[in-house]
């Protein structure tokens, strides 16, 4: 499975804490969470950029 999510940056660490309290079970092939900076985000319907368009 793979798991995709855009956040505000005031809200990425609560975002990691929740995917893993959620997915972690203590064995082998509980996954990783990869942090990345998205350089802009644009709302397609209303043109709105930034965290405007989260």
């Amino acid at each position: 499975m793979k798991l995709e999510a855009v956040v505000d940056d005031a809200a990425a660490a609560k975002a990691v804490e929740a995917i893993k309290a959620a997915a972690s079970t203590g064995k082998i092939g509980d996954g990783k969470i990869f942090v990345l900076d998205v350089s802009e985000a644009v709302r397609i319907r209303t043109g709105e950029t930034g965290a405007a368009a989260l």
